[in-house]
């Protein structure tokens, strides 16, 4: 009788097949690097090969991925998928908003706050002892080395002498910026040499440094390539003559190809990018690109991306034939105001527009694209610190409110979060501006101390409207209030004081907290405003649905 380890793997998946059914199906081979959107079926069985955990795989969202994550990538960070690969079903969903940042099982999984579709994952074989899948069937998908477009390491260039190291840099100027350059046939040697004095005097006026703007280059061909990133040259002399030693590639200028790649994970913290720092893309484009711009632009703009389209020698009436898509600048800019798109007639002509070019790169109100709900928020917290709640549950919601916090992009530049305690009397615990980084914010609400006293939640409210909050734009005052009991004064007039000065209220009650207090101080639609849980235990349950519904109210009003 023949061993079950020798039967071919369709004798292996036809005695499955049997216990199981028709569900069971060869699994489909994929690449370490395929896409949620490169699936037609609504629900398939694929087949990782091993080591993807050694490639840089981009994933956006937690539990449920945007279509744009790399499937195997998402396996790893759900837990389903090891070293060695296997089959994983994937399940089609519907676009959504809001995918939520999160580190797991290695794989740091990045925020998006729109895609058009989705995708969830299960173990293909949960029910059933693992399968040795042969090695034929994987062997055309597997690697266990990164290729070298998608492992950017710092080059080995010949140090300049600089005999004293330039500290600071432009702090009116604290951007993160990846300058994406044509390296296409389309250019040429000679122009590509115009387009590398271009570069290296704009980045010489915008004055790098730890403090200011970081720069890291990309180059667009065939494949995109990785020169250098964010924190390779944060000295002006070291960035220069990383831009003079550029090497021209040729090949064709499939730009459409370098922005999502570097909208996948060349801003990530892993790769230099700042926490609350503005992200800028500068694309420079020699008459038009291979590819289209589509759907990389649009992974850029829902990362929080701006993108800068620099256009040199346009196409010429003549020539507008062999464009693909006559429309490729407004498509690719991170808004069509003209404000993103800068045409300059010939590389003959650069200089004059390097100044107003650094203008357009360091407006901070002008980076539209950066203002996401991640990083344009002022979040208070007014907790409840009577004597009902005890020292123990009040551990519990700080930690709630730590996970809040912990979704947001705080810095000085980014979200800000504030606490005010509150019994009978109120205390301000720390205001908006005094912590302008995520650990040393969450670490001074863990510090609390628990109060304990009555229950006056309607002055509270005037409290914090008063000390904490300061007028911004619409969307982006949000109080977050915590109470398990029945206020002793009124809260419906200090809460629609709150809403007139554009400060939106999420109520969350718990164990004995009356469902119309809780009502009257949340926002509209007061259902998406309002939670409540009998223990404090569940309100670790609501940390999504508070962060999406922050998002929301952003989004509508921006």
């Amino acid at each position: 009788m023949p061993q079950l380890s020798v039967l071919p793997l369709t004798g292996l998946l036809f005695l499955l097949s049997s216990v199981l059914g028709s569900e069971v199906s060869v699994p489909y081979p994929v690449t370490c690097t395929t896409r949620g959107a490169d699936l037609t079926q609504d629900t398939v069985v694929v087949l990782c090969p091993p080591q993807c955990t050694q490639w840089r795989m981009s994933v956006f969202g937690t539990g449920v991925y945007a279509a744009v994550s790399s499937i195997c990538g998402a396996a790893v960070h759900r837990g389903i998928l090891g070293p060695a690969g296997g089959p994983v079903r994937v399940h089609r969903l519907q676009g959504r908003h809001n995918y939520i940042s999160s580190y797991a099982h290695g794989i740091h999984s990045q925020a998006l706050s729109h895609w058009t579709a989705s995708f969830s994952l299960t173990s293909r074989w949960s029910h059933f002892e693992p399968i040795n899948v042969p090695q034929e069937l994987i062997s055309e998908t597997s690697t266990t080395a990164l290729p070298a477009a998608a492992r950017p390491v710092k080059k080995l260039l010949k140090k300049p002498s600089v005999k004293k190291a330039l500290a600071g840099g432009n702090k009116d100027c604290q951007m993160d910026i990846a300058m994406v350059i044509d390296s296409s046939s389309n250019i040429g040697q000679r122009r590509f040499n115009l387009q590398k004095n271009f570069i290296a005097k704009l980045a010489a006026m915008l004055r790098v440094g730890p403090i200011g703007p970081h720069i890291g280059l990309i180059q667009a061909s065939d494949s995109p390539r990785t020169e250098f990133l964010l924190t390779n040259y944060t000295q002006p002399k070291e960035l220069l003559f990383a831009i003079k030693e550029l090497a021209y590639l040729g090949g064709d200028s499939n730009t459409g190809k370098a922005i999502m790649h570097t909208a996948e994970t060349f801003f990530s913290q892993e790769n230099g990018g700042r926490r609350g720092h503005p992200r800028v893309m500068m694309v420079l484009i020699d008459g038009w690109p291979s590819d289209d711009l589509d759907q990389a632009a649009m992974l850029a703009r829902e990362s929080g991306i701006n993108v800068f389209l620099v256009s040199v020698a346009k196409p010429a009436p003549e020539e507008l034939s062999m464009v693909r898509d006559k429309d490729f600048m407004k498509k690719a800019v991170c808004k069509d105001n003209g404000f993103f798109s800068y045409p300059i007639p010939s590389w003959f002509s650069t200089t004059k527009h390097i100044r107003p070019l650094i203008q357009r790169l360091c407006s901070l109100d002008g980076l539209l694209c950066s203002k996401t709900c991640y990083n344009s928020v002022n979040i208070g917290f007014l907790i409840d610190g009577s004597s009902s709640v005890g020292d123990g549950n009040f551990q519990l919601v700080l930690e709630f409110l730590a996970g809040i916090a912990r979704s947001f992009e705080i810095s000085d530049v980014g979200a800000h979060i504030g606490a005010v305690q509150f019994t009978y009397e109120q205390r301000l615990e720390f205001g908006l501006s005094d912590y302008s980084n995520k650990d040393d914010a969450i670490n001074a609400l863990r510090r609390i101390s628990y109060m304990s006293g009555g229950t006056s939640t309607g002055s509270a409210i005037s409290y914090t409207t008063q000390n904490l909050f300061r007028r911004t734009g619409p969307g982006r005052n949000f109080l977050i209030v915590v109470t398990d009991g029945q206020s002793y004064d009124d809260v419906r007039g200090p809460a629609m004081a709150a809403h007139k000065q554009g400060i939106t209220i999420f109520s969350v009650g718990v164990a004995w907290a009356p469902l119309d207090d809780l009502k009257a101080m949340s926002s509209e639609p007061k259902d998406s405003h309002t939670f409540f849980t009998r223990e404090f235990s569940g309100l670790s349950e609501f940390v999504p649905l508070v962060v999406r519904g922050i998002c929301k109210d952003f989004t509508e009003n921006n």
